[in-house]
C-alpha cells in the first residue's frame, strides 16, 4: 500500500542480465561488449547467487502483517495458523508481530501467564505503513478488545493524522472465555479503529464452507473472523478453529493479491 495514498505500491522489478545486456565496468564504456566468463562457478559463488535470488524474491512478495496480543497463547496459536494460510498463497507472505505487553511481570506471574515467544518481535507503529494487508488478533475484555491492543491502536495517532493506513485491507481474529463472551461483538467494536484510519474491513464471511455450519462440537469463530474459546485458559484450540484461522489467512492473502493486481 502506498504511504498515505491507500494504494498498493508496485513491487521492484528484478532485471536479469543476459549475455546481450550492456554492463558497465570500470574504465570501459557502458556500451562496450563484455566477454562471457565460461569458467565454472564455485559452490560459494553459486550459493551467493541463490541466496540473493531468494532475498529478492521474498522482498517482491506482498506482505500481510499478523499483529496480535495473546496472554495464554490461544490468539498466538490462531496467528501462526493464519500465517500458514497467508504463506500458502503464491506471491504473498505473512509476518508475525506482537503488540507490547502493558502488565508488569509480577502481575502476569500471578495470572499464570506463560512467557512470550521471543522469536516473534514487538510491532512498531511505523511497521504498519509498508504492509499490503493487516490481520489483528486479540482476546476479548467484556465484549471488546484487550487493553494491550487498544493501547497500540491509540499510539497510531500520527498515522491517522497523515492517513497512511487509508485503503489498507484489514481483518480480525479473537479469543473469548465463553461461548457468549464476544466472538462477534469483539470484532464489531474493533471496526471503529479501521473506520477512523480509512482501512477496509475484510470479514471472512461464510467462505469457510461446511465448517461454518457444523453444530456437533464447540467451535469459535464467526463471519467476522476466526476465533477460539479459551475457557479458563486451559482449553486448547480445536482443529476446526485452527483450520478456520488458516482459511482466513489464505482468504485475506487472495483479497490482497486481487487488490494489488487491480491497482497495478
Amino acid at each position: 500500500m502506498g504511504k498515505g495514498s491507500g494504494c498498493v505500491p508496485s513491487k521492484k522489478k528484478i532485471t536479469t542480465l543476459t549475455s546481450d545486456s550492456p554492463r558497465a565496468t570500470p574504465g570501459t564504456s557502458s556500451n562496450a561488449p563484455i566477454p562471457l566468463d565460461d569458467s565454472p562457478r564455485t559452490d560459494q559463488t553459486t550459493n551467493a547467487i541463490q541466496e540473493t535470488a531468494s532475498l529478492n524474491s521474498d522482498d517482491a512478495k506482498l506482505k500481510i502483517l499478523i499483529v496480535f496480543y495473546s496472554m495464554y497463547g490461544h490468539v498466538e496459536g490462531l496467528a501462526k495458523r493464519l500465517k500458514k494460510g497467508v504463506d500458502g498463497v503464491e506471491g504473498v507472505k505473512g509476518v508475525l508481530y506482537r503488540v507490547p505487553e502493558t502488565l508488569p511481570i509480577e502481575v502476569l506471574a500471578q495470572m499464570k501467564a506463560p512467557p512470550k515467544d521471543d522469536t516473534i518481535p514487538e510491532i512498531m507503529v511505523a511497521d504498519l505503513v509498508d504492509a499490503d494487508g493487516l490481520l489483528f488478533g486479540f482476546p476479548t475484555r467484556y465484549g471488546s478488545m484487550a487493553a494491550q491492543m487498544k493501547g497500540f491502536f491509540d499510539s497510531t495517532g500520527q498515522l491517522w493524522k497523515e492517513q497512511k493506513l487509508a485503503g489498507k485491507p484489514a481483518g480480525f481474529f479473537v479469543s473469548t472465555g465463553t461461548q457468549g463472551g464476544g466472538q462477534e461483538t469483539t470484532a464489531w467494536t474493533a471496526i471503529t479503529q479501521l473506520a477512523h484510519h480509512g482501512m477496509m474491513y475484510v470479514p471472512v464471511g461464510y467462505t469457510f464452507g461446511p465448517g461454518m455450519f457444523k453444530m456437533e462440537s464447540i467451535r469459535g469463530g464467526s463471519p467476522y473472523g476466526a476465533g477460539v474459546f479459551a475457557g479458563d485458559g486451559t482449553r486448547e484450540p480445536s482443529e476446526t478453529e485452527l483450520a478456520l484461522a488458516e482459511h482466513q489467512g489464505k482468504y485475506m492473502a487472495l483479497i490482497v493479491k486481487k487488490l494489488a493486481a487491480s491497482i497495478l
